[in-house]
This record gives structure tokens, C-alpha cells and sequence, in this order.
């Protein structure tokens, strides 16, 4: 469960290395985000050299969250940190195919079904 101004630490080779959740996409009254939603976010660590700077404005999907969710077969998953994955600013339409090109970490199954597939094909381990 992300909610404005939750830091997020980025889980891709993109350069960034923390990220400040300001805005949730979907509804103007939608209040927490989840594993697989997408978030607008603000760069506030960044390596020198990498793709986005400090300061930038970025997209992200989350891939990993603290707060447990539940699943159709009655289970749980829940992480360690907060994680989140830089995409590319989507068309109408279509989702977002990730800056980076590796993924560190495990991330979620909920992030295949919701579209992003090349996020799962990169990651190490799919949960």
C-alpha cells in the first residue's frame, strides 16, 4: 500500500535509486496504490550517468509492497520494502515498457496479469 509521499526504492538499472510517490493514477479520490498500479513519482536519489536525474518527473509501476494483499486461492504476499519499476510514459491504451533493462529483485504475479509482462520476463523471480 504506497500512498502520497511514500518513498520508493527503485528496483531497475535506470539510474534512479529512490522515488517519491506525489500522485496515484486512476481516480481523482483513489487514496493508496498497490502492487501492479501506476504512480507518478519524483526522483530524489539518483547515480551520476544514469538515464534520470534527481529531480526528474518519472512514471513507475509498483512491483512490491509491504502491506500484504490477498489472492483468489485465499493466500497472502507481502514484501520487505516498497519497489518500484520506471516505464516509459504509456499511449492511450497500452502500458509501459520499462527504461531499464534488469529488474532486481523478486516482483509480484499481480504485475503480469495487470499487463506488464516485459517487467515479468526481466525479473529474476516471479512470486
Amino acid at each position: 500500500m504506497v500512498q502520497k509521499e511514500s518513498y520508493l526504492v527503485v528496483a531497475d538499472n535506470s539510474g534512479a535509486k529512490k522515488l517519491q510517490c506525489f500522485h496515484i493514477v486512476g481516480s481523482t479520490g483513489k487514496r493508496y496504490a498497490y502492487i501492479g498500479d501506476i504512480v507518478i513519482c519524483s526522483v530524489k536519489d539518483a547515480i551520476p550517468g544514469g538515464m534520470v536525474k534527481k529531480g526528474d518527473i518519472v512514471t513507475a509501476v509498483i512491483v512490491r509492497a509491504r502491506k500484504e494483499s490477498s489472492r483468489a486461492d485465499g493466500s497472502y504476499i507481502r514484501f520487505g520494502d516498497n519497489a518500484a519499476v520506471i516505464v516509459k510514459q504509456a499511449k492511450d491504451g497500452e502500458r509501459g515498457e520499462p527504461i531499464g533493462t534488469r529488474i532486481f529483485g523478486p516482483i509480484a504475479r499481480e504485475v503480469k496479469e495487470r499487463g506488464y509482462s516485459r517487467i515479468a520476463s526481466l525479473a529474476p523471480e516471479v512470486l
